[in-house]
């Protein structure tokens, strides 16, 4: 870096500057706890930026938002307000962005609601009710956390029930309608107009894998993708 450069190298080791510096490619950070891997990670932004690299080529996924706008502070402390034009957020808040720009080509309105754990969990015991299945066996905690599980799995309703083995182990949890029930789930939200956490994940997947020309504009748009704590994504993530 030159010597306008804001960052401050000295206080990296050798490998957590190499990191940084490494622009070309694909590049997996492995640290143990408090060793200073957001900080690379913020630092890295900062190198971005300071080499001209538009901050809106830039996005940083995080796991929570404290953790984001912790990044975006230091950052900004570095490189100036230009960080404010970084989409940076939970994988949750940007695919949530994503969304709300192209929700009507899923059938979605744009302005959709997001269901919380609360909502998700009273549909599921509202359709276990109209269905007539006994709630002693179709639990609606359980059945909510097993509808939270396919969808992380990028698991749709249809793929769902097409699975004879996902049937056989329903049947052995004496809970044979299950796919019956996911898929009504996911019809009542759509036709309220509704997205629970986990479709924000999977919506953005099927967008993504239907539209090319949609997935073709965000791989033109963010030239980087940094992730903190890539350890603990799932699959949808």
């Amino acid at each position: 870096m030159g010597i306008d450069s804001k960052i401050d190298f000295e206080s990296l080791n050798s490998a957590q500057r190499s990191a940084v510096e490494c622009t070309d490619g694909p590049s997996l950070i492995i640290a143990g706890a408090g060793s200073g891997k957001t900080k690379v990670l913020t630092y890295k932004i900062a190198y971005l930026l300071e080499r001209g690299i538009p901050p809106s080529a830039i996005l940083a996924l995080t796991f929570t938002n404290k953790a984001a706008n912790e990044m975006r502070e230091r950052i900004e402390k570095m490189v100036g307000p230009q960080s404010r034009y970084i989409c940076m957020g939970t994988f949750h808040s940007v695919f949530s962005r994503i969304l709300r720009e192209n929700a009507d080509v899923l059938g979605y309105p744009k302005e959709y609601t997001i269901y919380d754990s609360n909502d998700a969990k009273n549909l599921v015991k509202t359709i276990i009710k109209d269905l007539h299945l006994p709630d002693e066996k179709y639990k609606p905690n359980a059945i909510a956390s097993r509808i939270s599980m396919a969808k992380n799995n990028l698991i749709t309703p249809g793929a769902y029930l097409q699975n004879s083995i996902f049937a056989t182990e329903d049947r052995r949890a004496q809970i044979p309608e299950f796919g019956n029930i996911y898929v009504e789930y996911c019809r009542r939200c759509k036709a309220n107009g509704s997205m629970d956490f986990d479709d924000l994940l999977l919506q953005t997947n099927i967008l993504f894998r239907d539209h090319p020309e949609i997935l073709a504009r965000y791989q033109d748009r963010f030239q980087y993708v940094l992730v903190d704590e890539y350890q603990d994504t799932n699959n949808a993530q």
